[in-house]
């Protein structure tokens, strides 16, 4: 039998608190109904014996301690899918906002997730090519893997997720999509990355979820676990190779800091919850490949740190959890080269186990250890011209900050249209590093360089 509650005990913001609720669960869903019939959804975020706290979706305007029915559904927040949501756009909340219909679905699955057995996880191979060289040549994406960008205000790192979603492709003929998440963005960004899909006609295998600024912050957080929801469906029941984009996730952590206050929890670093560890835990372990499935989650997270700071909540703990990162450098941003990828920050764990003969070729790992090798030794040649003068140091140190120049200028820099195969970037790494003499690529073996080194 269904059971209507009257009335409410209090309202604080866009939560209601109701007493006397039976049998209330964590994260169920609630219906709101008005006396004008108007109706809206909330989740249970609370619960305290039979007083329960309810997150309402759409805000609280228009509703008073007496003029409600409360009613509970039983269920946690579920969203529909259906092979058709390839090519659409939704809201944070996973209803359709590009004017093409509702979805028609095959199934409805709880946005939470359902738990991984960690027995059942198998080891990430091979590669996601993204054409972009500084990634494929020294931060190879694997899938299954987790990989996350850290950015900073004013950066460009929305440019760089359109180039990853454009460009981005698979090595054999499986399935290839993207699903797409945008949280706290402006109006005008998310036109941009609805746009810039379309007119690159890659919008077909894309699942685009957009939560704006100006929307519920409730929506902020259901939003990466609709899309993460999506991806799941999309790779182990329709087995395709799915690749996540997922922008701001310091958007995210601040809806999430908002929520927490108004819930009155006694906030932890720089006012972040306590929980935020394990709360980003929730999202990023979401991503792998699981057995007996033929499909794939990849997870690209963009976060971007506030006032350039590494050591901040959010991307301090996305690094615990994620492997590795892709950092973004201010100081070539500044010199104008596009993508700004700080190579000697930027690090892919599971780099080792998706490349080589059979993935990629048999002299990108050696190749990608002398590029690191020799640009670290840059950094040391400028810093001790910082000191001297260029003019004071050695043929040596003068080659390698001239190697660095075009290292920058044309391995690193790279056109935002411009797709460089992974032959093309292993090329042109090579070119690079036969600027110097054979005695100064100590991390490749002889074989490896007789075959690649180009004589001058």
């Amino acid at each position: 039998m269904e059971i209507k509650q009257k009335g409410l005990k209090q309202i604080n913001g866009s939560l209601v608190v109701l007493e006397g609720v039976e049998n209330p669960q964590y994260e169920e869903m609630v219906e709101i109904e008005l006396n004008d019939s108007t109706k809206k959804i909330g989740r249970i975020v609370k619960i305290d014996g039979d007083k329960v706290v309810v997150q309402v979706f759409e805000g609280t305007r228009g509703i008073s301690m007496t003029n409600v029915k409360t009613r509970k559904t039983g269920k946690p927040m579920e969203i529909a899918l259906s092979p058709e949501i390839l090519g659409r756009i939704f809201d944070g909340l996973g209803r359709p906002i590009d004017s093409l219909g509702e979805i028609y679905p095959t199934c409805h699955k709880d946005v939470n997730g359902a738990p991984i057995n960690p027995v059942s996880r198998v080891y990430p191979r091979n590669y996601i090519n993204t054409g972009i060289s500084s990634i494929d040549a020294l931060t190879t994406l694997i899938r299954g893997q987790k990989l996350p960008i850290f950015s900073g205000s004013g950066m460009k790192h929305n440019e760089l997720a359109v180039q990853i979603v454009r460009q981005a492709s698979v090595a054999d003929n499986d399935d290839f999509a993207i699903v797409f998440a945008a949280m706290g963005v402006k109006n005008d960004v998310a036109e941009y990355f609805r746009r810039s899909f379309e007119e690159a006609n890659v919008l077909n295998r894309v699942v685009m979820f957009l939560n704006l600024s100006n929307d519920p912050i409730i929506e902020r957080i259901i939003t990466p676990r609709c899309a993460l929801t999506a991806a799941e469906y999309l790779a182990y029941e329709l087995n395709k190779q799915i690749l996540v984009v997922m922008t701001d996730m310091t958007s995210y952590a601040e809806a999430l800091r908002e929520f927490s206050s108004s819930k009155g929890e006694i906030p932890g670093r720089k006012g972040y919850p306590g929980y935020l560890y394990s709360d980003f835990a929730s999202l990023y372990e979401r991503a792998g490949i699981i057995k007996d499935s033929k499909g794939s989650v990849t997870q690209i997270p963009i976060l971007t740190m506030p006032n350039d700071d590494i050591t901040n909540p959010i991307p301090d703990l996305t690094g615990y959890i994620t492997e590795g990162q892709i950092v973004l450098d201010r100081s070539l941003d500044y010199k104008g080269v596009y993508p700004p990828i700080g190579i000697l920050a930027s690090l892919s764990r599971l780099m080792k186990d998706g490349i080589g003969e059979g993935y990629t070729r048999d002299d990108h790992s050696a190749l990608s250890n002398q590029l690191f090798a020799v640009y670290a030794k840059v950094q040391d040649a400028k810093s001790l011209a910082g000191v001297i003068g260029e003019d004071e140091l050695s043929e040596t140190d003068k080659m390698y900050i001239k190697f660095g120049k075009e290292f920058e200028t044309r391995f690193i820099n790279q056109g935002f249209y411009e797709n460089r195969t992974i032959e093309e970037t292993l090329d042109l790494g090579w070119e690079l590093l036969s600027m110097l003499p054979k005695k100064e690529l100590d991390r490749v073996d002889e074989e490896i360089l007789k075959k690649h080194y180009i004589e001058n």
